[in-house]
């Protein structure tokens, strides 16, 4: 099989994989998002609880449609994203790798995630920056609110409204707010996707070893996946989860009068230092679990999937 057919076969099941995972899990990204904001001072965002008060307030304040502010965008993003992220991911684990038949090491894999993860972030700050001020609208929200929520063509108009006011209000530049802890945030992938590589050749090797003395199918299931995918995306979260706050609370929208609530990344480190300490840089982390842990599983549960069909030939290395 060509390289450009390998790059183009794991984009796809990349891509499939990033719908799945926000069509499933997307109300909890709600949440997490705006707990990320809330930093105590701030006037235009109801106070929630915790996880099951925050998604009981959202439906009973905005309805069914407040837990899917954003979706369109996310969806996009996610599905590029992903899509792009396998897609780098596969070019310079092949890039690395002498021929087909070699085992990377965990620096490789280590290089070959953080390199996706700084070109995805690259391509895609606009969109969740987007996603991000969509999801952060609710009815104490002083900003007019953008319009072309709702509908499909939907897509083009709702993102377009979003775009252009964004474009008029603030700027260019404004579309890669959050930018730095974003490329910070390379780290996360990298990390869930060193993980991810080192349990599977243990699961692997494992199964090999059991075959010999039993008998039994060397193939990894979707329980397989399910497991390595969540126990690899539970260490990532817990170092990374700080970049994700920064970047969240540096790309909320200016006020009415343009001023915006933070003025880059550094000054939210500092403020959320001052005035909430360490526990603010996790805030939301609690939903963000319940969301990307299975959401993980979930991502290369279809992944490993959908690869396997596209490849019906290729053995499990």
């Amino acid at each position: 099989m060509s390289l450009s057919q390998w790059q183009w076969e794991t984009a796809t099941a990349g891509a499939v994989a990033g719908f799945a995972t926000v069509a499933t899990m997307y109300p909890l990204d709600i949440v997490r998002t705006r707990f990320q904001v809330n930093d105590g001072r701030v006037t235009n965002f109801p106070a929630y609880k915790n996880t099951a008060h925050a998604i009981f307030t959202i439906t009973r304040l905005e309805g069914l449609k407040g837990l899917y502010a954003g979706f369109l965008p996310a969806v996009l993003g996610s599905t590029v994203s992903w899509g792009l992220y396998f897609f780098f991911y596969g070019r310079a684990k092949q890039r690395y790798s002498k021929n087909r038949e070699e085992k990377l090491s965990s620096g490789h894999h280590l290089a070959s995630a953080a390199e996706a993860g700084a070109l995805v972030s690259l391509y895609t700050n606009p969109i969740w920056l987007i996603k991000t001020r969509l999801q952060l609208q609710n009815p104490l929200h002083q900003s007019r609110r953008y319009s072309g929520i709702y509908g499909l063509l939907f897509i083009l108009r709702y993102f377009a409204n979003a775009l252009r006011t964004i474009l008029r209000e603030e700027g260019w530049t404004a579309l890669y707010r959050g930018l730095g802890p974003g490329l910070l945030m390379v780290s996360h992938g990298a990390i869930q996707f060193t993980a991810y590589e080192e349990l599977r050749r243990i699961m692997v090797d494992y199964k090999e070893k059991k075959q010999k003395s039993e008998g039994a199918s060397n193939l990894l299931n979707s329980f397989d996946y399910a497991l390595l995918g969540g126990s690899s995306k539970i260490a990532a979260i817990l170092i990374t989860y700080p970049f994700q706050v920064i970047r969240t609370r540096a790309q909320q929208r200016p006020s009415k009068e343009g001023i915006p609530r933070y003025m880059n990344s550094w000054h939210v480190v500092k403020e959320t230092a001052r005035f909430e300490g360490i526990r603010g840089f996790y805030k939301g982390i609690t939903p963000n679990l319940l969301k990307n842990v299975p959401a993980s599983s979930i991502t290369f549960i279809v992944y490993e999937n959908v690869l396997k069909l596209l490849r019906p030939k290729r053995r499990n290395d």
